[in-house]
């Protein structure tokens, strides 16, 4: 997988834009993602169910994955089993 790739949630309407990736499997509501949509969408685990929000930036504690929400859902984001957190912006500098 490489940066840019747009992956669709096999357990809700979450859809990611990767930014960085690392060598894991990505996960949103307990289940992997895809490129393709399911026919049939898998049930949300109850541990991955505090949903994704639009626009924020996702990463995981190393910095080895970042991933764009582009369309929010009920699940949440993990990479094997972990879960991701939003991205804190950068403060800007003082103008004193």
């Amino acid at each position: 997988m490489k940066p840019g790739t747009r992956l669709k949630s096999q357990a809700d309407d979450t859809e990611v834009m990767v930014i960085r990736t690392g060598g894991g499997t990505i996960e949103c509501g307990g289940a992997p993602m895809a490129e393709a949509k399911p026919a049939e969408l898998l049930p949300l685990a109850a541990d991955f169910s505090a949903g994704t929000l639009m626009g924020k930036r996702y990463v995981d504690a190393d910095g080895a994955y970042e991933l764009l929400c582009v369309k929010p859902g009920k699940g949440s984001l993990s990479v094997d089993g972990i879960a991701l957190v939003t991205k804190d912006a950068k403060p800007l500098p003082a103008s004193d």
